[in-house]
């Protein structure tokens, strides 16, 4: 009964000084990434409840070359090429939404 009490104050006293902080929400997005002919990456947004508030995003390798960036939200169908190949590579998109968050929407490696 005491090991009770002493839980349940720890938590309370968690709650009520703010040592439990605060938990983001993930946005939703949805896009595939494929490659066409010529080895470029092709990204195609399929949609999201999320996909209109994104500001900017961007399409990079895990070494840090910058493959295609984008300054506008994207619409569902819309399509990007990429300026680089992207064969044997690992391409990690990012996105930055109106909230100021940002957020992984795309890890694959080709």
């Amino acid at each position: 009964m005491v090991a009770i009490t002493v839980i349940l104050a720890a938590v309370i006293a968690a709650f009520v000084f703010g040592l439990t902080g605060t938990t983001g929400s993930s946005k939703n997005v949805a896009l595939t990434m494929t490659m066409n002919g010529t080895d470029y990456g092709v990204i195609t947004w399929q949609g999201g409840s999320d996909l209109g508030q994104i500001s900017e995003w961007e399409a990079k390798t895990d070494n840090g070359t910058v493959l295609i960036t984008g300054t506008d939200a994207p619409a569902v169908g819309d399509v990007d090429t990429t300026d680089h190949t992207v064969l044997g590579e690992r391409v990690i998109v990012t996105a930055t939404f109106n909230d100021g968050s940002t957020q992984v929407i795309l890890d694959k490696r080709f």
